[in-house]
């Protein structure tokens, strides 16, 4: 059984042809608690390779040790390998994550106006920001989008973006290397592309975005249009190269206290998007398709359902999302990660109970234990390693064929 195999079978919900469970982690770690790791004896180059973007509008990490071009945000692999090599270290099962991402990051920053006390810039994303100095604080000043006018103006930058650097030649470039391994399932794929909620907060902000559903509601399916016929084209080429186990869209629609929008809301302006490109996906050979939220989602894991979704990460223990009740009441959906960060820190003995709230879970299968985000930087090296020793024994004895 390769590991692509292995990841898809484990989250099935039977443990016919599996030989054990995927051990794999749910997101790349914080660079924080790598720097603290460091302290305690951890070698690698990962915050040597990679650093969180100034811009809140760009997920995750991007390169430090070389200059990053446009198309590096839009065929995304910068944290391909640093990410791999370090979950490697920690004996994880062989994952490369990767992404593509349409050209909203498009813009040449520059500086408008500087102060003593701050600087305001136009950034990459096209919105203008305010920066003060000595302070890890940002104010917004102008976003990108507000109206129908600003959007169609964006809208033609992002489209010349588009055309000039998402290019045949840089796909295979940026996704080619990895062609051979994932055909041959030396490791499994997790790949992302952003949401259809997401995108339009990015561009209008987060509370124009939500009036936006009222004010204009012609813009923000506009804007999804726009994702949707970007993604069948681009994904419809990527999806030849290599095949991920496991894709998925992030959206971040949830907080503590439950979703942003309603499942009225939902049903008019995002369930469309997935009922559309879901179907093309699994077509192209994508197994799993997923939705990363934060927060309690619960409310709309019926509406998620009836748009394709197959899966949920990575279950925000904190904001009160209990797994095994969400199973009982949706026995089908399927889940990757759940497991309550806090508790690897306070060490063994609070990790060895977590499991055993989970183990109903592990157990029905369609489940890829890990942790609900990263591991915080407060985690001890040894208790995360101890996390990572009782999880593949758990893989072991409760998935597979010869599981009890």
């Amino acid at each position: 059984m390769n590991f692509s195999e292995r990841e898809d079978k484990t989250l099935s919900f039977s443990n016919i042809g599996l030989d054990r469970g995927a051990v794999e982690e749910t997101f790349e770690p914080w660079d924080f608690t790598v720097a603290n790791w460091e302290k305690e004896g951890l070698k690698t180059d990962f915050n040597q390779k990679l650093r969180v973007p100034t811009v809140p509008t760009e997920v995750g990490y991007i390169s430090k040790d070389r200059p990053v071009e446009f198309v590096d945000h839009y065929y995304s692999a910068m944290v391909t390998d640093p990410v791999f090599r370090i979950e490697q270290q920690f004996g994880l099962d062989p994952v490369k994550r990767m992404a593509f991402r349409i050209p909203f990051l498009s813009y040449e920053e520059k500086i408008l106006e500087e102060t003593p006390e701050y600087f305001t810039k136009l950034d990459i994303d096209g919105c203008i920001r305010k920066y003060y100095r000595g302070r890890d604080l940002f104010t917004l000043e102008k976003s990108i989008v507000s109206d129908e006018k600003t959007w169609e103006q964006h809208k033609a930058h992002i489209l010349e973006t588009y055309h000039k650097y998402c290019t045949d030649e840089a796909m295979e470039r940026i996704y080619g290397p990895y062609r051979e391994g994932c055909a041959k399932g030396d490791f499994s794929i997790r790949f992302r592309l952003t949401g259809f909620f997401w995108a339009p907060r990015d561009l209008f902000g987060v509370e124009p975005h939500l009036y936006a559903f009222y004010d204009y509601p012609e813009v923000i399916k506009d804007i999804n249009r726009l994702q949707l016929d970007i993604y069948r084209e681009q994904m419809g080429k990527i999806l030849k190269i290599i095949t991920p186990t496991v894709l998925f869209f992030e959206e971040d629609l949830s907080g503590k206290t439950g979703p942003m929008i309603s499942g009225d809301c939902f049903d008019e302006f995002v369930a469309p998007c997935y009922k559309e490109i879901i179907p093309f996906l699994k077509e192209q050979g994508v197994k799993n398709v997923f939705v990363d939220t934060d927060g309690d989602f619960t409310l709309l894991i019926p509406n998620f359902r009836r748009a394709g979704v197959d899966g949920f990460l990575p279950v925000d223990v904190n904001a009160g999302v209990d797994l095994v009740a969400v199973r009982k009441k949706f026995p089908d959906v399927k889940f990757i990660g759940g497991f309550n960060k806090l508790e690897i820190v306070k060490g063994p003995e609070a990790i060895d109970a977590e499991f055993e709230r989970l183990l109903p879970v592990i157990k029905q299968g369609g489940y890829m234990t890990g942790v609900d985000h990263q591991p915080a930087p407060s985690t001890p090296l040894k208790h995360y390693q101890y996390y990572l020793k009782k999880l593949g024994e758990i893989m072991r004895q409760y998935r597979g064929e010869n599981a009890k």
